[in-house]
């Protein structure tokens, strides 16, 4: 899953990168993330038509989403925070995804994700049936080689029908990150006590598109449901390292970037 990503990236850095057209900086200047957490502001790369413009080709733009999408449909916006991760398995098919899947995809750029493992000790506890609430060790997932971490996403419109048309805030615009299965292929770079793999942390995993596949994703002409699905494929296996951070990064009042820095092994107990 993806529950908690790191985004400090400048947005004229994240233009240059994805070859963005359009971006207003009044708008949508964001301070650098360390600890993104559902229902913030976030970066999102979109190819779409500029509303009121002439030509009406898509045009590739950085705007601002919030992280937890809330289907056009949706009588109200209280259950964003539980869909800020849609299946690949399945979003063709979900109600919630399946119309953004053909038409509203993006980009969510990060520096990467972080996901937490429970500790051997604790783990043990929880299956002999004592109540006592597991302790767990974050770990943070970046690209080895220090690219961006291209996260793929999908985004809605909702219309909050209790505000005027001119109110600011009648229209949302919000997303969700796609996830797959954890690669179970060894990691880039492996901490030394810890995961050998991705799916030795978690089970699922952000799906991350590489750069060979950004313009296809991003292209709303694309609407094919098996084209669509064939970008689903996870990225080569090998691409990632994993390392322990500290555990401030759970309370996500803390941020900065004190929370990547790698410790030389885990905080709280062996977990392996």
């Amino acid at each position: 899953m993806c529950g908690r990503y790191a985004a400090s990236r400048r947005p004229e850095d994240l233009t240059g990168l994805f070859g963005v057209e359009k971006w207003e900086p009044t708008e949508t200047t964001l301070e650098p993330d360390w600890n993104v957490a559902p229902t913030k502001e976030v970066y999102a790369v979109l190819d779409r038509p500029v509303k009121d413009a002439d030509d009406q080709r898509p045009v590739r733009q950085l705007r601002t989403l919030k992280w937890g999408l809330v289907p056009s449909w949706s009588k109200s916006p209280e259950g964003a925070a539980r869909m800020i991760n849609a299946r690949a398995e399945t979003v063709h098919e979900k109600p919630s995804f399946r119309r953004p899947f053909v038409s509203r995809r993006c980009i969510l750029p990060a520096d990467g994700y972080y996901e937490w493992v429970t500790g051997a000790e604790e783990r043990q506890l929880e299956e002999k049936g004592r109540k006592k609430r597991p302790r767990k060790q974050p770990y943070f997932v970046t690209p080895a080689d220090g690219s961006v971490f291209a996260m793929a996403g999908l985004y809605e419109f909702w219309r909050d029908r209790t505000l005027p048309d001119d109110h600011p805030a009648a229209w949302w615009v919000t997303c969700s990150v796609i996830t797959t299965e954890a690669e179970t292929s060894p990691l880039a770079v492996a901490p030394a006590e810890g995961p050998a793999s991705l799916s030795d942390i978690h089970p699922r995993m952000p799906l991350m598109l590489t750069p060979d596949r950004w313009d296809d994703w991003l292209d709303p002409t694309h609407t094919g449901i098996e084209e669509l699905k064939a970008l689903l494929e996870p990225p080569p296996g090998g691409l990632m390292r994993a390392y322990p951070v500290t555990t401030a990064v759970s309370n996500v009042r803390n941020n900065g970037p004190e929370l990547l820095e790698e410790l030389a092994a885990p905080e709280e107990s062996t977990l392996f």
